[in-house]
């Protein structure tokens, strides 16, 4: 008879933790000896499965590099003055809209929420299987501002188009000066035909174009971003305000 020390074993030899794990407490449950051999092995194989899907999540998670790791979909709040459509929200949250590479644009106030929602919705995202970054507009810009310099610029924007969803929060906070625009537009142009974007602004969508300046990009980044677009305009009090008041 083969010792369970060495089947134990063999499953570290493969790198099976999920298998040893369920294999060590079907050894010690005798509730599992009623099942089947073939129920027996689902069990281990189930187990090593969703150990491994835990971990790439977690691997995302950590990749996306989210400014509140911890937003969920769970903690909204559908309050009528703050214009969120509950249904809305909820027929996001299957993220087909990755799949039509549709985008995503919260809009509203400083505080009503719009970064807590966009990273919500991306951390469902990897919780079904998508890849994900946050930028803040300007940090994208400054990374690829140095991949620029360091002769890196192809590869930076290699590695970006990786991700199927891009979340760029704080579009509009600051002017666009010298190359930024291009590559903003370059970064948007990509997504096009290769995943989505979700991005938070304080301005209206109406008041984008203005902001972009030239007109030429202004037209082409525009019809790319609004196009087929999920528009969201956030109303009502600060909710960092009514967190403290609680």
């Amino acid at each position: 008879m083969i010792a369970l020390s060495t089947v134990m074993e063999q499953a570290s030899v493969l790198s099976l933790s999920g298998f040893k794990q369920s294999l060590l407490m079907q050894s010690e449950d005798p509730n599992y000896s009623n099942l089947s051999f073939e129920e027996r092995l689902y069990h281990l194989f189930e187990t090593e499965i969703n150990q491994r899907q835990d971990k790439r999540i977690q691997r995302m998670l950590n990749l996306a590099k989210f400014k509140d790791r911890n937003a969920s979909l769970d903690q909204v709040e559908y309050l009528a003055k703050r214009n969120i459509d509950k249904s809305q929200i909820l027929s996001l949250a299957n993220c087909e809209f990755i799949n039509k590479f549709q985008n995503v644009l919260f809009t509203g106030a400083t505080g009503t929420g719009k970064s807590f929602l966009a990273q919500a919705l991306a951390r469902r995202a990897i919780s079904l299987g998508y890849s994900a970054k946050y930028y803040r507009v300007s940090t994208l810009l400054e990374e690829i501002k140095i991949a620029r310099l360091d002769g890196s610029y192809t590869k930076t924007l290699a590695k970006i188009s990786k991700f199927k969803l891009i979340l760029l929060d704080d579009f509009g906070v600051t002017p666009l000066k010298g190359d930024e625009l291009n590559d903003l537009f370059e970064v948007i142009e990509e997504r096009t035909f290769n995943g989505s974007l979700i991005i938070t602004a304080q301005l209206p969508i109406k008041e984008w174009y203005a902001y972009l300046g030239n007109e030429t990009i202004a037209d082409a980044m525009m019809d790319r971003l609004i196009h087929t677009a999920h528009k969201i305009e956030l109303k009502g009090p600060s909710m960092r305000e009514l967190l403290a008041n609680r």
